[in-house]
């Protein structure tokens, strides 16, 4: 019967002491065995394209309503980057907030 090593808690520290391995690190060692943390999500269908926004135009700003939760039935304006369809589902972390209305200015108009 093998015995069980006394120093399996200790953590070999890089001046060659060894210390005690804190909750930080079991957690990063959970976390690369795979296991799989999501955060809480609300469903929102797409039912607007409004338009281009950001410097570039590299989001999409668009309308959506609510489908789940406290705000079901809610409409929101968001921007989105990448890309987006009419119809679309997006998980929102949040919806108390609304992005800025969209402004029709652009190059040359000023």
């Amino acid at each position: 019967m093998a015995k069980e090593d006394p120093t399996k808690h200790l953590k070999e520290d890089p001046r060659g002491q060894a210390r005690r391995r804190d909750r930080k690190d079991e957690r990063q060692e959970e976390h690369a065995k795979g296991s799989v943390n999501f955060s809480f999500a609300t469903p929102a269908k797409v039912e607007e394209i409004i338009g281009r926004t950001g410097s570039r135009g590299e989001a999409i700003q668009i309308r959506c309503r609510v489908m789940d939760g406290r705000d079901k039935n809610k409409i929101l304006r968001r921007n989105v980057k990448g890309p987006i369809q009419l119809g679309d589902i997006l998980m929102l972390r949040e919806t108390e907030f609304e992005a800025s209305q969209l402004t029709k200015g652009g190059r040359g108009s000023g």
